[in-house]
């Protein structure tokens, strides 16, 4: 696996997002409170570019009539199905068999790089 410097950690503020190629893949870049995670950016429900979807949150498991919201801004939700994602491990909250491929982040001198 080849390191690729892909930013400057003032490039991507805590809650924000930059999408780079890296040996010929797209990949997203996202800052979760100065926790960096890199995913491809592709849906694998149907290819779709899913790094430009909507960060947010997700339903939680609750009791009957409940209605439990949480994991704010770690959730990814793709922006032609919504299929949604944890930015953390790339695991679809919905169906556990299904992941979008994340890879290695490193943080050191103030540039983020991207292991592939």
């Amino acid at each position: 696996m080849a390191r690729h410097v892909v930013a400057r950690v003032d490039e991507i503020p805590p809650g924000g997002r930059k999408i780079v190629r890296v040996e010929g893949r797209e990949v997203g870049i996202f800052n979760l409170d100065g926790e960096y995670y890199a995913l491809k950016n592709s849906c694998p429900h149907q290819a779709a570019r899913v790094c430009l979807g909507r960060v947010m949150g997700t339903a939680l498991p609750s009791d009957v009539y409940e209605f439990k919201y949480g994991e704010e801004g770690k959730i990814l939700r793709c922006p032609w199905h919504s299929w949604e994602y944890d930015i953390r491990t790339g695991q679809s909250v919905f169906d556990k068999n299904v992941r979008v491929v994340t890879y290695e982040v490193d943080v050191s001198d103030g540039e983020v790089s991207v292991s592939i």
